[in-house]
């Protein structure tokens, strides 16, 4: 595929790539997503990022190399194995946080931050805790979404809450909303100043 051949990956990429597999992790999130991920990220310098849902780490990789130093990523995950093997590649990048709690919980302790791009990858900040996540853009923000398209491994009844789900954000008055049917299907929103 074109996308393989032309990307330039991050640095720790291939390296967790090769031992996510061996983990037998088979949810990460598509490269063609990665990038469009990164090229955003790079687009907010001294931001304060939020991604939920690390797994091992492949999105963060992507997400930290659009980061400018100034810039702060907190990921959350509730997985140790998949987040040790983040940790292990990327922990020493000053910039990351990484947190091992369930979403939901991290998400009611943390009402009162705000961000400057969020990427949900996980239930919490998708299909749980929407609002909650919502209010945690600033004015220009990024709140980034995947998987919307269908998916083979979507259990019986997943189709129909990803369309109340884009419904839902289709009806806030608050976000500007784009729709892409490209890589697992990406929803990128930006939370007005009003």
């Amino acid at each position: 595929m074109i996308e393989e051949i032309n990307q330039n990956y991050p640095k720790a990429y291939m390296a967790i790539d090769e031992v996510t597999k061996y983990a037998g992790f088979s949810m990460a999130s598509a490269t063609m997503t990665c990038s469009l991920l990164q090229t955003l990220a790079a687009s907010k310098p001294g931001a304060a990022f939020l991604e939920l849902g690390t797994g091992t780490g492949l999105s963060t990789a992507w997400i930290l190399s659009g980061m400018d130093k100034g810039a702060t990523l907190t990921s959350i995950d509730n997985d140790t194995q998949f987040l040790d093997i983040a940790s292990r590649f990327l922990g020493e990048d000053e910039r990351l946080t990484l947190v091992c709690i369930d979403a939901g919980q991290w998400l009611l302790q943390n009402k009162g931050h705000k961000f400057d791009y969020i990427f949900a990858d996980t239930w919490h900040g998708k299909y749980l805790m929407l609002d909650e996540v919502l209010e945690m853009l600033n004015p220009g923000a990024f709140y980034i979404i995947d998987d919307m398209l269908p998916q083979e491994n979507w259990p019986e009844g997943h189709a129909e809450k990803v369309l109340r789900l884009i419904e839902t954000l289709e009806q806030r008055e608050d976000l500007v909303l784009t729709k892409q049917c490209w890589a697992t299907g990406i929803v990128i929103a930006t939370k007005k100043a009003i």
